[in-house]
């Protein structure tokens, strides 16, 4: 049997509160005409009729939220376990190989490079899974000290560059796009550094070989800093703008079907800058035309 979609769910659970709504609205007119010159039963039954239809106004958006959040759930397990089984079966693959036959030492060295790099896969998942976790909790402690702007993102720069083994010119600043190094902003080094390797990390996986990335840094007014990071990638359709920032949520197209990730990546980042008093979009002018995401912060003015 073919499992309902999503937006059929949602589509049948709209539908089903505005007939209920509609009937009680019809059910309460009439009370009214029928008892329009008895006071007590005309207050009392608006009274009751309007409850009935903001509880299944109510019950209707609950029923909407539990549904997008079953198929964000799904997501998020379909993602992780794909993320965590893909690499655990190629290190059990390697090891039987290695257990089983003999092997020169150059493919030996290989193969112990390859299983590095999907141990280093696992505990990128495991990492961004607690990292969500802690930084949506509404107590975590956010710790806060001056970050130089141009600092940060030259290291971040340095770990994409090394992690997908790219050329300086793939990955660079854009013209003029470079602060100077007084400029900075108030925050957990940690966490930004995750924000811009996130950015960084989505614009080299949804770009063709070699990427074209570049990065730049505008202060709108005194108390605002944009870091934009500008791809050639496939583009993001407007309709998916916003969802893209949703927790677990990965845009399905036979573009992105290949891309291995958790769906947690932008989520992280937005995630981080409004706990910083900042906020992350992103803007694309269609599919093929790249992307272009933007942090924005709250500056130093210290």
């Amino acid at each position: 049997m073919r499992p309902i979609s999503r937006t059929a769910k949602i589509a049948f659970f709209v539908t089903l509160g505005v007939c209920i709504a509609a009937a009680a609205a019809i059910l309460s007119t009439s009370w009214i005409i029928l008892n329009w010159r008895e006071i007590a039963p005309l207050i009392l039954g608006v009274i009751f009729f309007g409850f009935i239809i903001a509880g299944v106004i109510l019950n209707t958006i609950f029923l909407v939220r539990e549904v997008r959040r079953n198929e964000q759930q799904d997501s998020f397990l379909n993602a992780v376990t794909h993320e965590l089984k893909t690499p655990i079966t190629s290190i059990r693959l390697y090891l039987e190989t290695l257990q089983k036959r003999e092997v020169d030492e150059g493919q030996r060295r290989e193969f112990y490079q390859v299983m590095l790099d999907d141990t280093q896969r696992l505990m990128g998942t495991v990492e961004g899974v607690l990292r969500a976790a802690r930084i949506t909790q509404k107590n975590a402690v956010l710790s806060r000290s001056a970050v130089t702007v141009a600092a940060l993102i030259n290291e971040a720069i340095d770990w994409a560059r090394s992690r997908y083994h790219l050329a300086p010119d793939t990955l660079d600043w854009a013209p003029e796009g470079q602060p100077n190094d007084q400029l900075s902003v108030m925050g957990d080094r940690e966490e930004l550094f995750t924000a811009l390797s996130n950015v960084f990390d989505n614009a080299v996986k949804y770009s063709p070989k070699p990427p074209n990335i570049r990065i730049s840094v505008v202060t709108p007014d005194l108390e605002h800093v944009e870091i934009r990071v500008r791809d050639n990638g496939i583009g993001i359709p407007s309709s998916e703008l916003k969802r893209v920032f949703k927790r677990f949520y990965r845009a399905l197209s036979p573009h992105t079907s290949q891309v291995k990730g958790s769906g947690l990546g932008l989520f992280l980042v937005r995630a981080i800058a409004r706990r910083h008093g900042g906020d992350a979009y992103a803007e694309s002018e269609g599919l093929g035309r790249g992307t272009t995401v933007t942090i924005e912060l709250p500056r130093n003015s210290q």
